[in-house]
């Protein structure tokens, strides 16, 4: 079965004319290219945010925020990765019954991950502030968040459902839509209510992402109310893999939550404000090239995750297509970081510089290791993935406890390097040992001149400074760029393809 479902992918590849490094180049440029107009988006909300709120409006922010993702993903039963496989496998067959049946069997789970959730934080709202504010109440604050976490639930089916079946333009669609209203909605409420509208933008943003997921989705594969006890059973499968997700994101989330309530305690909210703003522009920035690995590698490589020569094959392509587009932006990234922060920011937040400097280093590693780290998801191994991930993110925790205590906030993204270090040598040593997962040299090779040249733009921003650091970080970028554009030529014909679509174009 699999075998033919990787021979139909390879065969609608073909026919599309595209060959595998162009349609990895392609979907990753395409996702790659909406998260960056979600980020551009993003900057003004988050500029609005440090203007009106300040340091400590952003890190109260941060900590609703990381318990809210908490709260999610303890009781979404996994649905938005755990469903993916089973569906992506249906869709592959070609039998609209079947998919329909699936899609219902889906949303029935969607319903009940959302009243989960809603009970969840009602009921943990005195816990939760109790161990994370030393100062008012915020009970209340926890339990509307509850509207948010279930409106979160049923979104996450949907877009189970978009990944699935392929509609990539639906899935960009929602994400640039959602990014919009969220400036829209939260920016008015930031300006009249301070930091008391933090709570009020969460749940409207929540509302308007399921609002537009919901739409995309029903227009495809319209609501069907007709429920009955064989939708239970046969979500059973999807669920196991989803509750293994549950508590590897329970413990992601918690450790996310810890590590800002640590830092609240022991250093103020302002540093949780910093820490929060590091690891956004370093982690979450980068995810425009990682967003394509969820959205278009994830069910592609669970359609083939039987054969181990087409998994290697995979794996390896769009990992060497996601390094060879990251690392420019890292290079770039790193030297624009004094000019950015303030920019984003304000000169309130000069302390992160250092911070996201050395933690853009981790990112090398990153996109090393969530192409390997999809082979268990595709494969259904919750006790596996739940093993890999709680070793990153207690591993995490620690680094970030032991770095804070020993170098204060710079401490923390060189925290953030360890943890993705030690993380990679996990995942590819377990998928080597378990799945027969070989890398290649030219993988080797491409990462390792990626890298040398990352570590020269980071020494270069510890050494030099004025023209000197300028002049040399602008060219390590252009040396990067350079080298990627070459690679990738040769690859894929990027230069042909480029003006091919220009000529069309005029």
């Amino acid at each position: 079965m699999n075998y033919e479902l990787f021979r139909t992918f390879a065969l609608r590849m073909k026919k599309n004319g595209e060959d595998s490094y162009q349609h990895v180049l392609k979907y990753t440029g395409l996702f790659g290219g909406v998260q960056g107009l979600i980020i551009l988006i993003g900057l003004v909300r988050n500029k609005a945010m440090a203007v009106l709120l300040g340091a400590g409006g952003m890190g109260f922010n941060a900590l609703m925020m990381s318990v809210q993702t908490f709260a999610s993903q303890a009781t979404n039963l996994g649905l938005s990765f755990g469903a993916v496989p089973k569906l992506s496998e249906v869709y592959e067959q070609d039998n609209r019954s079947l998919l329909d049946y699936f899609v219902q069997v889906i949303r029935l789970w969607s319903m009940i991950a959302a009243v989960l959730g809603l009970l969840f934080c009602v009921a943990a709202s005195g816990l939760a502030d109790n161990m994370t504010f030393t100062w008012g109440n915020h009970q209340l604050h926890y339990a509307m968040l509850g509207l948010s976490v279930a409106m979160m639930a049923i979104a996450g089916g949907e877009t189970a459902v978009l990944k699935a079946t392929r509609r990539m333009g639906s899935l960009a669609k929602v994400q640039i839509y959602g990014a919009v209203g969220a400036v829209v909605l939260s920016v008015p409420l930031y300006y009249y209510w301070g930091q008391s509208g933090v709570i009020p933008a969460i749940v409207l943003i929540a509302a308007l992402n399921m609002l537009l997921t919901v739409i995309h989705s029903y227009r495809c594969y319209p609501m069907k109310l007709r429920f009955c006890k064989q939708h239970l059973r046969d979500g059973y499968g999807m669920i196991r893999l989803g509750l293994a997700f549950v508590l590897a994101a329970a413990i992601g989330s918690g450790a996310e939550m810890a590590i800002r309530a640590f830092l609240n305690v022991e250093g103020g909210m302002d540093d949780v404000g910093f820490y929060n703003a590091a690891y956004m522009i370093t982690i979450t920035y980068a995810g425009m090239v990682f967003s394509a690995m969820e959205s278009d590698y994830f069910p592609r490589l669970s359609a083939v995750n039987k054969d181990i020569k087409a998994t290697n094959e995979t794996v390896n392509k769009q990992m060497e297509v996601s390094l060879l587009m990251l690392a420019p932006m890292l290079v770039a990234l790193l030297m624009m970081l004094p000019v950015l922060i303030p920019m984003l920011f304000s000169r309130d937040f000069l302390p992160v510089v250092a911070v996201a400097q050395v933690a853009v280093l981790a990112m090398y590693f990153k996109v090393q290791t969530m192409p390997v780290a999809y082979i268990t998801l595709a494969r259904s191994r919750s006790l596996s993935y739940l093993f890999l991930e709680s070793t990153y993110f207690v591993s995490l925790a620690v680094a970030i406890v032991v770095g804070y205590r020993w170098w204060g906030i710079w401490g923390t993204g060189v925290a953030i390097v360890v943890a993705h270090v030690l993380e990679y040598v996990v995942v590819n040593a377990y998928a080597h040992w378990q799945y027969g997962y070989r890398s290649t040299w030219q993988v080797a090779r491409y990462a390792l001149l990626q890298m040398t040249i990352g570590a020269l733009a980071y020494a270069v921003s510890l050494w030099t400074e004025g023209w000197a650091y300028w002049i040399t970080e602008a060219a390590l970028t252009l040396v990067s760029t350079a080298c990627s554009v070459y690679i990738l030529h040769q690859k894929t014909r990027l230069w042909e393809a480029l003006m091919r679509k220009f000529k069309k174009s005029v």
